[in-house]
């Protein structure tokens, strides 16, 4: 894990350099394992993420955007209570261990003096966030409730006593030196990252696979000073904050990793790396929970209509057979004296045929000669008409494919917000059921919120995440001389320009944003086509968020996640 207790040690100094002696103004809990405090300190208002998320458990200072419930669950009006105005006196760790602990000072209800901790523990899906009485030693809440039964070693709930998680009895890497780092390793044992680990506190095997790297031909001396070398970086808080993107993933560290191959990003502050690392990665998370019963429905669907269009197919195959049913029907009344009952086929001349040449046609035998030849009429009239409706009702099973086709990459590209706007859509179309919902509450009308992105030069430019958005966005919000972007023939979103003469740049940067913003989003050299917005049109009954649109100019961009990020922070 990145998130090991070096990396928690960085988070904690960066965290007690900008947040010591802050007042605690406002909390929320956008999440369900998630609070996002707002932290008044040195004049400027800090956003706090504390996270007990099984998979992206962190701690850390913020820029992203969270929406908040209408209602604050229970936990966050406890913490509400306990801690808005409240001073933080201090933030430390315990000892390497991924535990922060946040001191908090303030008044209560009666105006006494009352010392509160709010202990993080970053320990994967065991993570939590635990608000202790410190007078007490007395837990008040905790964002997950842990018994006994569950954990024989110490329960977390209201009322219990505070323990500590179980120490590991590692040494710790700032109190040794090289004769103390020779007698934890066995050179003839192998595996010095592993030996490294198993010895030491708050080293991940990433970062003593990053030692054994540095120490080069890892020998008695070498191994050593590499190790004692790295501990006097972080001794003296010098961090360089890191991403890099190796081939098949991403890794973080505090330092740069210089065992791995790919692309380095340095980041000024843990915050912001933190930030750009778990971009989409956590909402994708949630997306997936939320969404898991949509996702499964329209894949369904949309496996059902693939499979209609191959049945349809071969009937439309069979169809096509209807001028032959006319032509048997015309011979056979033609020939009649010929035909006998019982006869299973009969050859006549084909006076159709400019060679005169002789057909068979196959007979009932259990029909009569009039029977035989009113049989083919029949089939010929059902074939004619089948014809057309096949015909049709394969068009239409292609649309319902393409329709399930783009909600599936919209449900890929979405945040928790528009899920429900997805759901919405289905409802309405009369694919799965409107929940029932208790009391005779008018139904609330939801505002239509679109995201908003600025180009290099200032323009902004606008994104529909899903069909309800791409509508409002196309048909309603923008201008009829503002530029519209789409994928071509992709399904992705409706994306706008406000502005009737943008720059180069901004149709290539809005063209990014449609490709990210796709089915194609992991693709390279993807065609994006751009109009004006007058030259898109919806037409009569068509389904959510399907445009047609000509006078179009293509271009060809990457897509690329780094770019989007800037778009959205104003910072290209």
């Amino acid at each position: 894990m990145s998130f090991d207790g070096l990396f928690t040690r960085a988070v904690t100094n960066e965290l007690t350099t900008k947040l010591k002696g802050g007042r605690v103004n406002k909390i929320h809990q956008p999440y369900k394992n998630e609070i996002l405090m707002v932290i008044r300190a040195g004049s400027v208002n800090h956003k706090l993420l504390l996270s007990a998320h099984p998979n992206h458990a962190r701690v850390q200072l913020t820029n992203e955007q969270y929406e908040n419930p209408s209602e604050p669950p229970m936990f966050c009006m406890l913490l509400r209570k306990h801690l808005e105005g409240y001073i933080i006196e201090d933030i430390h760790q315990v000892g390497l261990d991924r535990i922060i602990i946040f001191e908090v000072k303030g008044r209560n209800e009666i105006g006494d003096l009352s010392y509160k901790q709010l202990i993080v523990e970053i320990m994967g899906r065991h993570s939590n966030i635990v608000l202790v009485d410190k007078g007490r030693n007395m837990i008040l809440d905790s964002i997950k409730h842990v018994s006994f039964a569950v954990n024989t070693h110490r329960a977390i709930q209201p009322g219990q006593e505070y323990i500590m998680p179980p120490a590991q009895e590692k040494q710790n890497p700032f109190e040794v030196d090289e004769q103390g780092v020779l007698r934890s390793i066995d050179f003839n044992a192998g595996l010095l990252d592993k030996q490294l680990v198993q010895s030491f506190a708050g080293l991940s095997p990433l970062v003593a696979k990053e030692i054994v790297y540095r120490a080069g031909l890892a020998n008695r001396v070498t191994l050593p000073k590499a190790f004692l070398s790295l501990m006097t970086e972080l001794k003296d808080h010098r961090y360089q904050p890191s991403i890099i993107s190796a081939k098949v993933k991403e890794y973080f560290s505090f330092t740069q990793l210089e065992h791995l191959d790919g692309e380095v990003k340095s980041f000024e502050a843990t915050g912001e790396l933190l930030d750009r690392y778990y971009f989409g990665k956590a909402e994708r998370d949630r997306v997936k929970q939320q969404a898991n019963d949509l996702e499964r429905l329209i894949l369904n669907e949309k496996d059902k209509n693939e499979k209609k269009i191959k049945k349809l197919e071969r009937t439309l195959v069979e169809a096509k057979n209807a001028d032959k049913y006319q032509l048997y029907g015309e011979l056979l009344t033609a020939n009649l004296y010929a035909v006998e009952k019982g006869m299973k086929e009969i050859s006549v001349v084909n006076y159709y045929s400019e060679d005169g040449a002789s057909i068979t046609i196959p007979l009932d035998t259990r029909k009569s000669p009039s029977e035989n030849a009113q049989k083919y009429f029949t089939r010929y009239q059902k074939a004619k008409n089948a014809l057309i409706i096949v015909e049709e009702q394969i068009q239409h099973a292609r649309e319902e494919v393409t329709y399930f086709e783009g909600l599936h990459q919209q449900i890929e590209a979405a945040s928790p917000k528009d899920i429900q706007e997805i759901r919405d859509e289905l409802v309405e179309g009369g694919y799965i059921r409107q929940r029932q919902k208790r009391g005779n509450k008018k139904k609330q009308v939801v505002k239509v919120v679109l995201e908003r992105y600025t180009s290099s030069d200032g323009t902004e430019i606008l994104v529909g995440k899903n069909n309800k958005q791409n509508d409002y966005l196309t048909n309603k919000a923008a201008a009829r001389d503002d530029i519209w972007f789409h994928t071509k023939d992709i399904p992705g979103s409706h994306v706008v320009i406000r502005s009737k003469e943008p720059s180069k740049q901004t149709i290539l940067e809005a063209a990014g944003l449609a490709a990210y913003f796709s089915k194609a989003r992991n693709s390279s050299s993807v065609p994006v086509d751009f109009t004006k917005v007058r030259h898109v049109k919806k037409p009569a009954g068509a389904k959510p968020g399907f445009v047609i649109y000509d006078q179009q100019q293509t271009v060809y961009v990457t897509p690329n996640e780094d770019a989007v990020l800037a778009l959205k922070e104003g910072k290209n």
